[in-house]
């Protein structure tokens, strides 16, 4: 008799258990989630005329889309070095090995944010090698901020790449709130701190 309940105890207990993991098996599914995270998207800034990135080559590869010519309409991909620290109204981008392109805005129609050195942008326009005075040299050294010492060093012209920007994309960078007023004010006093004659 005892052997009796004893092997009926002994199957009750592993009947009991295999429910146990059978309902424990549909928790863990009715539970599970796959869960997607999406790639975050970086901003982008528009200045100037509506342009796209599509067809840009990198700012390494313009020299030689110049070659002997005047100039060339291009669409280049680089790195902003500087930029002016006055009004936004020219920028820089660093090509080859320490070289630098000097970057100004059609007819100074628009100026890009002074805080995007360092960002990725894209621009569309017209490029061609241009010899700058002495002058004008230490006027954008002045627009940088580089000291009475450092502006004094400059003696000599400099023939460098040069590239009037039709419109401008800034890569992970948003606009800042107020900063269309801020660029508006820049173009109403554009004549108190005028480049038309250094380009």
């Amino acid at each position: 008799m005892k052997k009796i309940l004893f092997v009926s105890a002994l199957m009750l207990a592993l009947v009991s258990c295999q429910n146990g993991a059978e309902k424990s098996g549909e928790e863990s599914t009715d539970t599970t989630a796959v869960v997607q995270e999406e790639a975050p998207t970086l901003a982008v800034a528009y200045f100037g005329s509506e342009i796209t990135d599509e067809g840009a080559i990198e700012v390494d590869e313009a020299p030689a889309k110049l070659g002997e010519m005047d100039s060339v309409d291009l669409k280049v991909v680089g790195k902003i070095n500087k930029v002016c620290q006055v009004k936004g109204c020219w920028m820089t981008m660093g090509y080859g090995e320490g070289e630098s392109m000097h970057v100004s805005f059609r007819d100074y129609g628009f100026f890009v944010p002074k805080n995007i050195d360092g960002k990725d942008a894209v621009i569309d326009g017209t490029l061609y090698m241009e010899t700058t005075s002495v002058e004008d040299l230490k006027h954008f050294a002045e627009d940088e901020g580089l000291s009475e010492d450092e502006i004094a060093m400059i003696t000599e012209p400099e023939t460098r790449l040069t590239f009037v920007a039709d419109g401008v994309i800034v890569k992970d960078y948003t606009v800042e709130v107020g900063s269309a007023d801020e660029n508006e004010q820049n173009l109403e006093e554009a004549e108190e701190h005028d480049h038309s004659d250094h380009d």
